[in-house]
């Protein structure tokens, strides 16, 4: 018995009463369709099952039409566990109290959430990777023959390798400064987000004696940050600081540290100004244990504006970065030039705003 023969585009303009092109629209550009000749044709499909050939149509193209996402390890990969299953004891043991632990993931996740986003309202294809490790490199050289555009973090990917790969595909670095490079480049207002926080300390608060927590010095967001934060206390006619007061490697642990070394030092400042939300949730695990009150004592403050900084005890004070709205940006940036190969590389600077909360003596 020979095979029924599979359903064609054809067949399925026609049962739809559409033609060729408007079939082609609702898989390839879905935004360009009405709602409801999308469910007819979509009700076709289902019909006739029909399948389209996506990856036919990329390789007699030599393209693929999707978007590569390589971002660094983000959920300690390195410690993952193995899986259990049904048939193995079931573990019943005391689990103890420990604090949320909100780590880079959520800054990335969001991130990631957003070129998603973006990318299923194109009808985009997104492959993702992840830069772990010694194989960081390998895994993106694999990503980068499959995909016809590259979405990054920044210094996730050596800039060799980086731009090995721009120079024939689009490639969007999200965070950090345009660098005189190929790449489109997404970051957000970090300098103007952390001045305009330390100017409210200095101004409304009367604060001078402040502490800049840092990331890592690899960070050209955080750069960008304690730069903000310098400018903020030249302005106010202060001798701003050379270099940060600690680092506290954008984790809530780190930020914890920084707070026993600053306890066990005797040199909290009236506020510590943190260059990410994560180390100063890390401070305020820390500093009322040690009998010190936020803000009667300290002012904390943060930047990123994670749901966690929302629901701490005091809530805290921060800068919002749209970090959906980088992954949104990122594609894009990267569809227009894939769609047009000559069209030049952009560099976008996304607004953030300052949210007032109860970790500065604000919202009481």
């Amino acid at each position: 018995m020979n095979a029924a023969k599979a359903p064609t585009v054809y067949d399925v303009a026609s049962l739809a009463g559409v033609s060729i092109a408007t079939v082609s629209r609702v898989f390839r550009r879905p935004q360009e369709v009405t709602a409801a000749t999308q469910e007819t044709v979509q009700r076709a499909v289902r019909e006739l099952g029909y399948v389209p050939s996506g990856s036919a149509r990329g390789l007699a193209a030599r393209r693929s039409g999707a978007i590569g996402l390589c971002f660094p390890d983000f959920d300690g990969m390195d410690e993952i566990e193995p899986l259990r299953f049904s048939d193995e004891p079931i573990v019943v043991r005391q689990d103890p109290a420990h604090p949320l632990e909100p780590s880079a993931d959520r800054y990335i996740a969001e991130v990631m959430r957003g070129v998603q986003l973006e990318a299923w309202r194109h009808a985009t294809a997104v492959t993702v990777a992840i830069a772990n490790g010694r194989r960081g490199a390998q895994v993106f050289d694999d990503l980068a023959g499959r995909v016809d555009g590259l979405v990054t973090l920044s210094a996730t990917i050596p800039d060799d390798q980086l731009m090995h790969f721009a120079r024939r595909l689009p490639v969007v670095v999200v965070a950090g400064p345009r660098a005189g490079d190929d790449y489109g480049h997404v970051t957000t207002d970090n300098a103007g987000g952390m001045q305009a926080l330390t100017e409210h300390l200095l101004t409304v608060h009367q604060v001078r004696d402040l502490a800049y927590v840092a990331g890592p010095a690899a960070s050209p967001d955080d750069r960008a940050r304690f730069s903000g934060f310098r400018a903020a206390l030249r302005a106010a006619g202060l001798m701003p600081p050379r270099g940060p007061t600690a680092r506290g490697a954008f984790t809530r642990t780190g930020g914890r540290d920084v707070a026993r070394a600053l306890l066990a030092a005797g040199t909290l400042p009236r506020a510590v100004v943190c260059g990410n939300d994560q180390m100063a949730l890390g401070l305020l695990d820390v500093l009322p244990d040690a009998g010190v009150r936020v803000p009667e004592d300290v002012i904390v403050t943060g930047f990123d504006g994670i749901e966690p900084g929302d629901l701490s005890r005091p809530r805290l004070t921060t800068v919002r970065q749209p970090m959906l709205d980088l992954g949104r940006a990122a594609v894009e940036l990267v569809r227009r030039r894939m769609a047009d190969p000559e069209h030049p590389p952009e560099a976008r600077v996304l607004a953030v705003e300052v949210l007032l909360r109860e970790s500065c003596g604000c919202g009481h």
